[in-house]
C-alpha cells in the first residue's frame, strides 16, 4: 500500500513525511524545497495476536511493542502543488505522475492560513484554508480529465460504432493511475453520466473525471500547523461534511520522534505523553520546548500518526492479517513466531493473502487453515482483522 503526501508548497508537506518515516529530507520555510519525490516507510499500529495465543512473537517485517504491531506503509512526499499544475506550472507534471499508483492521499493544508496559494509566507490567518482544498482536488481532477480528453472524440466514436462497453475503454485509458472498473462505474453511476459518450459534454467529462478521482484516491486533509491556527479555521476545516479531518503538527511530532531517537525522552509515536529517560538531564531550552509541546499533545497527540492510521483504516478500510506455516505452532519455515503482517483490504479472502506473501503462492493456493479454530477456510471466507492463516499450495519445482 502506498500513501502520497501531498498540498501545496511549504504548508509542511515534508515535515509530516519526515515525522512519520524519520527519513532525512530538506525542509525549509519556503516553496518548493521538494523537488524529487521523497520516499519512505511509516507505520500503522495494530494488535499482535501474540497475546491472544499465550505466545511471544518475531517480528520480521513489523515491530512488535507491548502487544502492539507497527506494520509498514509506504510513503511518497512529493514537489508542491500550485494552481495550474495539471498544465506543468510549477513542478506539476513531476508531482502527479509520482502519484500515479497512489492508493490513497494525505492532503497536508495550512490551517494556520499562513501561506498563499504559491506557498509564500503569509501573516496567520490571512488564507482561507478551505480554498486549498478545493484548488488541489481541481489540479488532480483536470489531470485525469487531460488524460481522457486526448482523442477522446475518436475514441468516443469507435465505443459508439463497435458497442464497445465504455467503462472498460475508460479504466484502460486510466489503467496506469490505478483506476480500476469497478471505479468507473461507481463514478458512472454517482456522476450519471452514461449512455452515448459522442453526446458527452466537456462538463461531463470534468464530473466523471472529479468521481474517479474520489473514488479511486481517497484523500484525508491533515489540517497542520493545528498548534497555531487560529480556532476558527480548525472548526471550519472539522464542518467539512463528507471528510476525514485530523488536526496536526508535524512538527511537534518530528522534534519528539527527534528527541525520543537522541534518548532524550521516551515516546512512542501517537501518544499524548512522553516519558523521562533516567541519567538524561535536558537543558533548559530543551525542557521548555517539550513541556510546550507536552501542553499540545495531552490534548489527543500531535495528529501525525492519527493521520496515517485514519488513511489506512477508515479511508482504505484495511485489515491487519498474519500469515504462517504452522497453523499449531504459529511459526514460519524458519520457526519464527507470527513473524509477519500484512495489511488487505477488508472482504479480500484467503487467495488474496496469498498472492500479497508471494505470487506463486497465489498461483499454487489450494487451500487455507484458520489458527484461532485450527479448521479449513474457503475461498468464499472473508478475513476478519487479526486473523492468524495457515496457506497450504501447491508445491513447485
Amino acid at each position: 500500500m502506498q500513501i502520497g503526501i501531498v498540498g501545496k508548497p511549504n504548508v509542511g508537506k515534508s515535515t509530516f513525511f519526515s515525522a512519520a518515516t524519520m527519513a532525512s529530507v530538506e525542509i525549509a520555510p519556503y516553496p518548493f524545497t521538494t523537488i524529487k519525490a521523497n520516499r519512505g516507510i511509516g507505520y500503522v499500529r495494530r494488535a499482535c495476536p501474540e497475546k491472544h495465543f499465550g505466545v511471544k512473537c518475531n517480528p520480521h517485517n513489523a515491530s512488535c511493542s507491548g502487544g502492539t504491531r507497527f506494520i509498514p506503509v509506504e510513503m511518497l512526499d512529493v514537489a508542491g502543488l500550485v494552481p495550474d499544475a495539471w498544465q506543468g506550472k510549477g513542478l506539476g507534471n513531476a508531482f502527479l505522475d509520482e502519484l500515479r499508483q497512489a492508493d490513497a492521499l494525505i492532503h497536508v493544508v495550512d490551517a494556520s492560513g499562513g501561506t498563499d496559494a504559491d506557498g509564500n509566507q503569509l501573516p496567520v490567518g490571512t488564507r482561507d484554508p478551505l480554498e486549498d482544498i478545493r484548488f488541489l482536488e481541481r489540479e488532480i481532477s483536470m489531470w485525469i480529465k487531460s488524460i481522457l480528453d486526448k482523442n477522446f472524440q475518436k475514441t468516443a466514436k469507435r465505443i459508439h460504432l463497435e458497442g464497445l462497453k465504455v467503462e472498460a475503454i475508460i479504466q484502460e485509458r486510466l489503467s496506469g493511475l490505478g483506476v480500476t472498473v469497478p471505479d468507473v462505474t461507481a463514478a458512472m453511476r454517482t456522476t450519471g453520466v452514461t449512455g452515448d459518450p459522442t453526446d458527452w459534454s466537456d462538463n461531463d467529462i470534468y464530473s466523471l473525471s472529479d468521481a474517479i478521482r474520489r473514488i479511486s484516491k481517497p484523500t484525508l486533509i491533515a489540517a497542520n500547523k493545528a498548534d497555531i491556527a487560529p480556532k476558527e479555521n480548525i472548526q471550519k476545516l472539522m464542518a467539512l461534511k463528507n471528510y476525514i479531518v485530523v488536526p496536526c503538527s508535524a512538527e511537534y511530532e518530528l522534534a519528539l520522534r527527534k528527541a525520543d531517537k537522541a534518548g532524550l525522552i521516551g515516546y512512542v509515536p501517537g501518544s499524548t505523553d512522553f516519558t523521562a529517560v533516567d541519567g538524561k538531564t535536558l537543558n533548559e531550552r530543551q525542557a521548555k520546548a517539550l513541556e510546550k509541546i507536552r501542553s499540545y499533545i495531552q490534548r489527543g497527540g500531535t495528529g501525525v500518526q492519527d493521520a496515517i492510521e485514519s488513511a489506512a483504516f477508515k479511508l482504505l478500510d484495511l485489515i491487519s492479517v498474519f500469515p504462517v506455516e504452522d497453523e499449531n505452532k504459529l511459526t514460519n519455515h524458519q520457526g519464527e513466531v507470527l513473524p509477519d503482517a500484512y495489511l488487505v483490504r477488508r472482504g479480500s479472502g484467503p487467495q488474496d493473502l496469498a498472492f500479497k506473501v508471494h505470487t506463486d503462492i497465489g498461483k499454487n493456493y489450494i487451500t487455507a487453515i484458520n489458527a484461532k479454530t485450527k479448521k479449513p477456510i474457503g475461498h468464499d471466507y472473508h478475513l476478519d482483522d487479526g486473523d492468524v492463516i495457515k496457506i497450504v499450495a501447491k508445491r513447485t519445482s
